[in-house]
């Protein structure tokens, strides 16, 4: 009557329009959200460095404050490798 026209005022979906609209706006909420929590994590996962490489620094640390002896050094060394 005053330019709904037939379908009034959902245009002719009813309520079936609203609640597919809801569900698609959730569907692109929560794709965007594991988008961003996934390029956290591949960011993350680049910066760390290996557990080996981690492994061979502390044992350099460890023989440059004198902790462990050369021979020490050399055996925990070829362990790791």
């Amino acid at each position: 009557m005053y330019g709904y026209g037939p379908g009034g005022m959902m245009g002719g979906y009813g309520l079936f329009g609203g609640f597919f609209m809801i569900i698609f706006w959730v569907l692109v909420i929560v794709g965007v959200v594991l988008l961003i929590k996934w390029m956290v994590d591949q960011s993350a996962h680049g910066h760390r460095p290996p557990a080996q490489d981690r492994s061979m620094e502390i044992l350099k640390e460890r023989y440059a404050k004198g902790e462990v002896t050369k021979d020490e050094f050399d055996k925990m060394k070829n362990d790791l490798m």
